[in-house]
């Protein structure tokens, strides 16, 4: 008989290699507004890099929430990096700094809809107009977090950061396809607001926190913020090395 679980983790590896192959996310250009996160970076010295052609590490970075609460951050860490797993293509959205992404533009502009009129009255809109109400941004993160750790309890009777993979894919599942009844926010409409933001901490520039150590750039041979391509615009295809618009603001 054929190996199933074989066949199953190679489909899913396709899967994901045409999604990054594929999506077509403006990367690099999707976070706009919100505090720019103070990024205080320190090398891990558990092993040093021996062969100097062997690929370096992620940097890990120090950073200091400014919105969620430690159990909102595991939340939200958790369900990013069921949105965007880890695999052979590179790192998922824990390693990416996703969550420190969201959180950082939900304590700013983005997280307050500053730039958005936000009166009175409100009539519900199309699909495609998104969600059409009182509610900041903030506050729709707050109500949606609480009710996957609801949903998690009532359908599992655990907390959403221990259950399983398949688990918590049920249960994002359930939000994605408006399975939970929430009174104030339409489910599918946080699961997409949840998704969206995903994306962007995983490609945005460094500089707000996510796409740590630019590994969503080079997962996409994405060049970054480049201030000339004079040296190749003559040449064939060339993948060049990304920079974040933090490698243009160093002091002299």
């Amino acid at each position: 008989m054929p190996d199933n679980s074989k066949q199953q983790e190679k489909t899913e590896s396709l899967s994901r290699r045409k999604f990054l192959k594929n999506s077509g996310i403006a990367i690099g250009g999707l976070a706009v507004g919100g505090v720019i996160g103070s990024l205080i970076p320190f090398k891990d010295q558990k092993e040093e890099v021996k062969n100097n052609q062997k690929e370096q590490k992620a940097e890990d970075y120090n950073l200091a929430l400014m919105y969620f609460t430690q159990e909102q951050f595991k939340i939200v860490e958790a369900a990013t990096e069921r949105i965007f797993p880890a695999d052979d293509n590179g790192p998922g959205a824990r390693e990416l700094g996703v969550a420190y992404f969201i959180d950082h533009q939900l304590s700013g502009d983005w997280g307050f809809n500053a730039r958005e009129y936000m009166q009175p009255p409100f009539y519900k809109g199309e699909k495609v107009q998104g969600y059409q109400g009182r509610l900041r941004r903030r506050e729709i993160f707050d109500i949606g977090l609480r009710e996957i750790q609801n949903h998690s309890l009532t359908k599992f009777k655990k907390d959403f950061v221990a259950l399983g993979d398949e688990e918590k894919d049920d249960v994002l599942t359930d939000f994605a396809e408006d399975k939970v009844k929430l009174t104030t926010i339409s489910a599918s409409g946080f699961f997409n607001m949840l998704r969206t933001s995903t994306l962007e901490g995983a490609y945005s520039d460094p500089l707000y926190s996510g796409n740590r150590n630019m590994e969503g750039w080079k997962m996409r041979n994405y060049p970054g913020s480049q201030m000339s391509y004079t040296n190749v615009i003559d040449k064939e295809y060339t993948v060049i090395p990304p920079q974040s618009l933090k490698d243009h603001m160093g002091h002299s």
